[in-house]
């Protein structure tokens, strides 16, 4: 018997260890969310499906073999109705959007913080959902958003240009001889992560740090 309870105990603490709080999923979510928006030109009502189908995700991650299982297949095929074509074809392509999780040495790795690796940086508001959405949609029916209204763009913008190591634009920060001055992230939008991703921690969540 009591080793059984040992052996129940280890299993739980393995799967809390595992887990990540809603707290971290939101703020995780909303970090990747944001990059997505930027790299794939959401509209404001893609952002915000594509912040709650991240969110379930994340919140549905409870081991290393949920990574690349079952709610990864749902998270892209929720995608998949949310984005348009040329938005999923460039989704697939980029592969911190595409597989965001890694794990290593005993925990999580978010891998869209080799690329935006500034923490406190991003390029648009909260999305709506950010205040009220608690998760869920993922566990309802696997047309739940195919069934949803959900405005996307008419047409295929020009290639973003690259950003940098930091989250910023390149384009914002190169230097032109003729002195032309590039457009730059709004100020506003630059501070929104002061009260977001501060509890989010390093990128990493789960087992040993």
């Amino acid at each position: 018997m009591k080793k059984m309870m040992i052996m129940a105990m280890m299993m739980a603490m393995t799967i809390t260890a595992n887990a990540m709080s809603y707290t971290a999923a939101k703020n995780e979510a909303l970090f990747l969310s944001d990059k997505m928006a930027y790299e794939l030109n959401l509209t404001d009502t893609q952002y915000d499906a594509v912040y709650e189908i991240n969110l379930d995700y994340l919140m549905s991650v409870n081991g290393r073999n949920d990574a690349y299982g079952t709610w990864w297949n749902r998270r892209n095929t929720d995608l998949k109705y949310v984005l348009t074509a040329w938005q999923y074809e460039k989704y697939m392509d980029m592969s911190y959007f595409y597989r965001p999780l890694t794990w290593k040495n005993g925990s999580w790795t978010f891998n869209v913080y080799s690329h935006y690796s500034n923490k406190s940086h991003f390029y648009k508001a909260r999305p709506k959902a950010y205040a009220s959405y608690k998760g869920g949609n993922n566990k309802k029916s696997d047309r739940y958003y195919a069934d949803k209204k959900v405005n996307k763009p008419t047409s295929t913008p020009t290639a973003k240009n690259g950003h940098s190591n930091n989250g910023k634009n390149m384009a914002g920060n190169s230097n032109s001889k003729k002195g032309n001055k590039t457009a730059k992230p709004n100020d506003n939008n630059r501070h929104i992560a002061q009260n977001t991703t501060k509890n989010s921690g390093s990128g990493h969540f789960g087992g040993r740090r």
